[in-house]
């Protein structure tokens, strides 16, 4: 082999190796950053990621929602119509959050089984709930 295709293969190599590390550091920042979506059904059914983050939605129960007086602390169950979730959330909710309403919370289930919310997203208007929770609630709406 001629020094010139030696030092071509060695820059091939270095490159491939370069482009391996890159690719790697990449994929496991998306690993670390994916929120999956759980139903309630799917919570209670034990089917959710047990040490990070999550999102899990539905439809605040009616009645359920007991806000603190003394403090931002709020608690309330979501039902997708089949089971319920307490979901736990200390700070201001958004301006569509009420009863009946579809909602979307990030968070974490602790170990007595209520959802510690770190974030709550309420739809607005039924064309802009996300596809996953419409397909859900559908679903067990035709259940019942």
């Amino acid at each position: 082999m001629t020094p010139t295709r030696k030092k071509r293969l060695m820059a091939v190599i270095l490159i491939l190796i370069g482009v391996g590390i890159a690719s790697a550091l990449i994929l496991t920042a998306f690993k670390e950053n994916i929120l999956f979506y759980k139903s309630p059904t799917e919570i209670l059914d034990g089917d959710f990621p047990k040490a990070r983050n999550f999102r899990v939605g539905g439809m605040v129960k009616k009645g359920s929602i007991n806000k603190s007086t003394t403090s931002l602390d709020v608690n309330f169950l979501v039902t997708d119509y089949a089971n319920d979730i307490e979901i736990q959330y200390t700070g201001l909710l958004p301006d569509l959050f009420r009863d009946d309403q579809g909602m979307i919370a990030i968070g974490k289930l602790d170990k007595d089984g209520v959802f510690q919310a770190e974030e709550i997203l309420a739809k607005h208007d039924e064309k802009y709930m996300p596809p996953e929770v419409a397909d859900m609630l559908e679903n067990k709406k035709d259940e019942q």
